[in-house]
């Protein structure tokens, strides 16, 4: 097998590296921006989404094995920390969930990949939640 198979292949390349995240990462904005069932989501977003499109970026390639752009820039994520001053609580979490689910669906993540990212996807998103419903 060559080191690019999907055996031995990180998430960032079988996403087909910071084009492929970068692409992910607009659609999901997009689909936020646009979607009535994200609008809790979006709201919580503010204004404008470009910071959030740059910084969800940078994270998720260090996240999904590429470059630390996100580390760099910032130190460690510290998410949980970063995320305190939003109110984020069950509907948030699954309307997130459920964008990023739709984002990946739509730019034709492979299934195997696809369910590998929901299991680890739902396991933070569930422990970024801050408020009681």
């Amino acid at each position: 097998m060559t080191e690019d198979s999907s055996d031995t292949a990180t998430p960032f390349t079988q996403l087909g590296g910071e084009p492929g995240v970068r692409a992910l990462v607009d659609h999901f904005y997009d689909l936020m921006d646009i979607e009535p069932g994200f609008a809790r989501l979006r709201e919580v977003h503010g204004s404008t989404l470009d910071d959030a499109r740059d910084k969800l970026f940078w994270f998720l390639c260090g996240w999904l094995g590429g470059p630390s752009h996100y580390i760099e820039r910032f130190g460690h994520p510290r998410l949980r920390a970063r995320h305190l001053p939003f109110s984020i609580g069950q509907v948030e979490r699954d309307q997130w969930l459920a964008c990023m689910f739709q984002a990946m669906e739509d730019q034709a993540v492979p299934a195997e990949l696809k369910a590998r990212l929901e299991r680890s996807l739902f396991e933070t998103a569930d422990w970024m939640r801050n408020r009681a419903d």
